[in-house]
C-alpha cells in the first residue's frame, strides 16, 4: 500500500476508534504522554502522518485495537488475543442435557444441521428410565429438569427446525444390548426400552434424523458436535472446548463426514440392526 494511502486509513481507523472509545485528543494525548499536537498531526485530513512504531502501538494499546488495524494490515480491530479468544473458548460443562449452553448452542443452530457425536448414547434419545439410572449416582439429582429437555430438544428435531445427524459407535449400542461396559447394571427391560425407542425415532424421523454407526477399531472420535457452519463443540468431560474459527469447524464437520462415509451401518439400517439386537421387544 501506498504511504500516504495508508495514512489516511490510519488516520480514519483513528478516529474511528476515538469515536466508540469516546476518547478526545487530550485524552489520547495524555494516555500516550505525546504533545496533543502530535495527536492532532495525525489526525490531519490535509497532510496525514504516520507514527512511529512505539506511538503507533500505545494509541492502540488506549484504543483497545490492534495496531495491525491501525496500519491497515487487517480488517480485524481486535487485538490477537481477543481474536483467539473469539475463535476458541472454555464452557462449563454440566452432567444434565438440561444444560443451559447446550440449549443455547441448538437454538443457534436453528435452520442449520447439527452433526453430533455423543459419548454414549445420545442424550436427545435418552428414555426417562435409563436417565434415571443414570442420574442415581449424581449428588444433586436433576432428573425432571434433564428429561423436560431431552423431551423438548426431541420436539425441537420433530417440529423440523434443524437436521440432525449422529455418528455413533456401534459397540455403544451393542453394549447397551447387553448390558456390558457402561451399561452394566441396567436392567434388561431398562436397557431393551431404550434402543427400541431410539429405533423408532430413526423410523419416524428420517431422514431429518439420521443415526450411523461406525466401527471404533477403524474410526475413532472424540464427543463432538458441529452446530452448522459457524460453531464446532468438543465436549471433553467437565467443559466445552467451542471453535468459531471457520477453518476449524470446517475440520471438524469434514472428520464428521469421514465418520459417515465410514459406518457399518447406514442410517436407513440403524432401526433394523437395533431391533436385531433386542429381538423387536418393547
Amino acid at each position: 500500500m501506498d504511504k500516504r494511502l495508508r495514512a489516511t486509513l490510519f488516520r480514519k481507523r483513528l478516529e474511528e476508534a476515538m469515536m466508540l472509545k469516546g476518547v478526545t485528543k487530550s485524552a489520547l494525548s495524555r494516555a500516550t504522554k505525546v504533545d496533543r499536537s502530535t495527536i492532532g498531526q495525525l489526525l490531519k485530513d490535509d497532510h496525514p502522518r504516520l507514527p512511529n512504531a512505539q506511538l503507533a502501538a500505545d494509541v492502540a494499546d488506549v484504543l483497545s485495537v490492534s495496531t495491525d488495524w491501525l496500519l491497515g494490515l487487517t480488517n480485524r480491530p481486535e487485538t490477537p488475543g481477543d481474536i483467539v479468544a473469539a475463535a476458541l473458548s472454555l464452557s462449563p460443562a454440566e452432567r444434565t442435557s438440561a444444560d443451559e449452553q447446550l440449549l443455547e448452542w441448538h437454538h443457534e443452530a436453528a435452520g442449520y444441521k447439527v452433526r453430533h457425536v455423543p459419548a454414549t448414547l445420545p442424550d436427545i434419545l435418552k428414555t426417562e428410565r435409563m436417565l434415571e439410572w443414570e442420574y442415581a449416582a449424581v449428588r444433586e439429582r436433576r432428573l425432571p429438569e434433564a428429561y423436560r429437555a431431552m423431551q423438548d430438544q426431541l420436539a425441537w428435531l420433530a417440529s423440523g427446525v434443524s437436521d440432525y445427524e449422529i455418528a455413533l459407535p456401534i459397540h455403544e449400542i451393542e453394549a447397551c444390548a447387553a448390558g456390558t461396559a457402561y451399561y452394566k447394571g441396567v436392567d434388561e427391560s431398562t436397557r431393551f426400552e431404550q434402543l427400541n425407542f431410539i429405533a423408532d425415532q430413526c423410523d419416524q424421523m428420517f431422514p431429518r434424523l439420521r443415526v450411523f454407526l461406525f466401527d471404533a477399531h477403524r474410526v475413532f472420535s472424540s464427543p463432538v458436535t458441529v452446530f452448522g457452519p459457524n460453531l464446532a463443540v468438543v465436549y471433553v468431560g467437565q467443559c466445552y472446548l467451542a471453535f468459531r474459527e471457520i477453518e476449524r469447524v470446517k475440520s471438524l464437520s469434514s472428520h464428521f463426514d469421514w465418520l459417515v462415509r465410514e459406518a457399518v451401518v447406514d442410517a436407513r439400517n440403524v432401526p433394523q440392526f437395533i431391533r436385531s439386537l433386542t429381538g423387536g421387544s418393547h
